[in-house]
């Protein structure tokens, strides 16, 4: 009988961000122990023949909310549903997001979902967390984070007023917190003022359906709230990490700020937080109480893959730096995670670039009852996915139980990040995050 803690997956083209190359991957004890050909094992190990596939790392999606409790309800994919689902596409880790309500202690919160997610998670995940008001007591418990939880990067609000969003000098001090204590800073980049004002506005013309959702978010709220982001981030020297970018015009200020640095796309992730039609329903006569998100998670890797690779603009490198890599450097995760070599976490998928298939509500893995990209057909399949060296997903059926995944706690100061802050830092003779320097 195979040896299931050991497995061999041979002959396939292993992809990491910056190679490609045929060889044999060797897994053992949740690690992965050697990359090479022709590797020889021990008898009994378990063999799965990679040969004509792709070997990946495994995907790293850096934005969910699973079970939220938002607008008046929770969505339904939980951390059971939601990570199973993820493993079926491909990806090993989510990082979801803590968010206290105005007023509340971001610890007590964190510990909250701590409990919540540790039972039911199907693959290893990460968390953030949300600055969602300011006062010194939210300064002292971001550094506690850091220090003593695993946490490293935190998410501000610019958008929904009087609910979670802050004020131009409380993302300074909480971007100038970040930098002091070597976190990440993420922002949710939309002008809340105007879009409440202009929601009041289509209410009053008697547009109360979903379309008012867009009506009153025109491409400027979002492009001009990422800009003063991106200036504020820059007057305190703090890395900013913009959650999502969803229009053109704010896509082009990022892609300006970042000319000097790289390429425009960096990460992918999917802020999936689904809600039912029902749950949407809610806001049938107000497009101000549908609660907002959609689906994502497991569908994120064939996605990219169909609109990347397989229609051209986008190599299998590529591919693997916007679905694992890049996630895993940018909040310090890299070589554990996001690539395939020794010692890193065996999180690795068979990835078949020419099977196709069909997206649909009626097949997926998650709990939401409609899917966005449905009765899309998409080249490149998960056929297996393995988590810490277990086969999770294979012929179609996930294989985890909950409470397989494992929280992973995060470091702050990544390098990827931080060693461009240090460097500017020096330049301007401050003092930046002391381990930086070490």
């Amino acid at each position: 009988m195979a040896d299931q803690s050991r497995l061999l997956i041979k002959g396939g083209k292993v992809v990491n961000e910056d190679c490609s190359e045929t060889a044999d991957v060797l897994v053992e004890a949740g690690i992965i122990q050697a990359v090479g050909p022709d590797l020889h094992v021990p008898a009994g190990t378990r063999v799965i023949d990679a040969r004509g596939k792709l070997v990946l790392p495994g995907g790293i999606d850096t934005h969910t909310h699973m079970e939220l409790v938002f607008m008046g309800t929770v969505a339904v994919d939980d951390f059971h549903t939601g990570t199973k689902a993820a493993l079926a596409g491909g990806t090993t880790m989510i990082l979801d997001f803590v968010i206290p309500q105005k007023g509340a202690s971001l610890l007590e919160a964190y510990e909250r979902w701590r409990n919540t997610a540790d039972p039911k998670v199907c693959c290893d995940y990460s968390l953030h967390v949300a600055v969602t008001w300011w006062d010194d007591t939210v300064r002292q418990e971001m550094e506690t984070l850091v220090q003593e939880k695993g946490v490293n990067s935190f998410k501000m609000f610019m958008a929904y007023k009087d609910v979670f969003m802050l004020r131009d000098h409380e993302l300074y001090a909480a971007f100038s917190q970040c930098r002091e204590i070597g976190a990440i800073a993420q922002v949710h980049a939309e002008n809340g003022d105007l879009i409440a004002e202009e929601a009041k506005k289509m209410l009053s013309l008697g547009i109360t359906g979903p379309e008012g959702h867009e009506l009153c978010r025109p491409e400027e709220v979002e492009a001009e709230a990422t800009q003063r982001a991106i200036t504020i981030a820059h007057s305190v020297n703090c890395p900013l990490y913009v959650v999502h970018v969803m229009s053109k015009s704010a896509a082009k200020v990022v892609a300006n700020a970042r000319r000097n640095g790289g390429d425009d796309l960096s990460v992918t992730g999917t802020d999936n937080c689904t809600f039912s039609v029902c749950q949407k329903a809610l806001g049938k006569d107000d497009f101000t109480k549908i609660p907002n998100g959609v689906n994502g998670v497991e569908d994120r890797m064939s996605v990219i893959w169909e609109k990347g690779v397989h229609s051209g603009k986008m190599d299998e490198n590529r591919f693997v730096a916007v679905t694992s890599s890049n996630a895993a450097k940018i909040f310090n995760l890299y070589p554990q995670k996001g690539r395939i070599a020794k010692g890193s976490d065996a999180d690795l998928v068979i990835w078949d670039p020419k099977a196709t298939r069909l997206i649909s509500a009626k097949t997926h893995h998650q709990a939401v009852d409609y899917n966005i990209f449905e009765g899309m057909v998409c080249h490149g399949v998960p056929l297996v996915t393995i988590s810490r060296g277990r086969v999770v997903y294979e012929g179609g059926r996930v294989l985890a139980e909950p409470g397989m995944g494992r929280f992973i706690p995060r470091k702050p100061c990544a390098e990827f990040v931080y060693k461009r802050i240090k460097q500017r830092e020096e330049v301007r003779g401050l003092i930046c995050c002391p381990s930086v320097h070490q």
